[in-house]
Formats: C-alpha cells, sequence, structure tokens
C-alpha cells in the first residue's frame, strides 16, 4: 500500500502572531489520499494536538475539504493525536507532503529531525511535497552532493506578494522566494492567491492554500 505521510506543524504563533496549520492544506489531500486508498499518517513536528489557525476556519478560506475535516470524528482523533515526526520510519514512505500556516515558520525551520526526513524521501527517489508555507522546510535541505534542495529545480512557495499582503514580511525568519532564489532555484510566482503548482523531478511545490487541490492531484497521480 503507498503510505503518504502529511506534515503538520505544532507551533501555535510566529513571532507573536498567532496561527498554527492553516487547514485546508492538509485536509485536501488527506481526504485526497485517502479516497486513492493509500495509507496516510498525520504527523507533526512534536507530535499530539495540531493547533489550527482560526482564519482557515472563517469566510471563504473554509473550504469543503476543512468542513468537513472539522466534522469528521476520525480525522479529529488524528489530527489531535498525530504522530511525532521523530517517531517514523522514513525509508518506508513514499511521499512526504509538507503543509503550511504560518506555525511553519516557527518549527519547520532548523528541524533536523524534518531535514533529516525530507533528505531521505528524496535521496529514495519518492516524492517530496510541500505547499504554501511548507516549503520553507526545504530551504535547509541538500541533495545527496551537498548543494541546496532546490538549487536548479523549479519550484514555487508564499510569494514575497502574498507575503506583504498578510502583514508578515518582518515576522517570519525569512521570505521563501527570497532564499529560494539565493538558493539557485527557478522561482515560480503566479498571481496572488491563484492555484500555482511546480513539478521537477520528484520535488512538489505548491504557492497557497489555493494550490491544495492542484498539488494533492499531482502527488496522486504519481504514486497511483
Amino acid at each position: 500500500m503507498v503510505k503518504v505521510v502529511i506534515v503538520c506543524t505544532s507551533a501555535d504563533e510566529c513571532m507573536g502572531h498567532k496561527t498554527g496549520l492553516w487547514l485546508e492544506e492538509a485536509a485536501v489531500p488527506y481526504y485526497l489520499f485517502r479516497e486513492k486508498k493509500f495509507q496516510v499518517v498525520l504527523a507533526s513536528i512534536k507530535g499530539g494536538e495540531i493547533p489550527i489557525d482560526q482564519s482557515s476556519l472563517s469566510g471563504d478560506f473554509y473550504v469543503a475539504a476543512a468542513k468537513k475535516f472539522i466534522e469528521d470524528e476520525e480525522a479529529q482523533k488524528k489530527i489531535n493525536n498525530s504522530i511525532a515526526l521523530s517517531d517514523i520510519d522514513f525509508t518506508t514512505v513514499d511521499a512526504i507532503y509538507l503543509s503550511g500556516g504560518h506555525g511553519v515558520c516557527a518549527d519547520y525551520v532548523g528541524n533536523e529531525t524534518l531535514k533529516n526526513a525530507v533528505e531521505t524521501v528524496y535521496k529514495a527517489g519518492k516524492i517530496v511535497a510541500a505547499d504554501c508555507h511548507g516549503p520553507i522546510g526545504l530551504a535547509q535541505c541538500v541533495k545527496p552532493d551537498g548543494t541546496p534542495l532546490v538549487a536548479g529545480k523549479k519550484v514555487t512557495g508564499f510569494t514575497n506578494s502574498e507575503e506583504a499582503a498578510v502583514g508578515m514580511t518582518d515576522k517570519v525568519p525569512f521570505l521563501i522566494e527570497t532564499k529560494f532564489k539565493e538558493q539557485g532555484a527557478e522561482f515560480t510566482a503566479g498571481p496572488d492567491w491563484n492555484p500555482n503548482i511546480c513539478v521537477d523531478g520528484n520535488l512538489y511545490t505548491g504557492q497557497n492554500p489555493q494550490s491544495s487541490d492542484e498539488l494533492s492531484l499531482a502527488v496522486a497521480k504519481a504514486l497511483a
């Protein structure tokens, strides 16, 4: 059975800003992968309860998959009792999928367990996927030859323009777009809040929450 680990933040704030997981970015792949009969592991940096950014539960941001997730008893058990990243053997995983939310800016960055997980999956030729702020966890990763994971790769992630639009430019450890360009990536920025994904080899990235459907579908297609 195909095994996918969806990684989520354990942090409920970033530089004093209350945040957490942007639910759409975990709920969409969770349901799509389960529909494909994949084994889906909901994981987080520390394990246990995953904090949800309340903004992702309001207005137009509260998408159908997120509503379904909140009302789903089994899904709620999983998000309240997530598996710690350190408890997973990533040599047995077919894909790792980094969800976002500004919480990841606090606990993906500088996390050795996440770094090792991504590098293990990538080196094995399996799929590494990341959406929105999830790609911030890729900046610390390297290819087997020691060069940055994203160097020479077509990638995307939450753009400088989008970060400015939400007033978080000075509250994140670094800007994903700027960092990836510095690391030699071919960064593709689509219009703000519009779906945009990049696929380069076994590296799959999405720009924003609106990209979660397309990114999940691309990963699922590759794993089918």
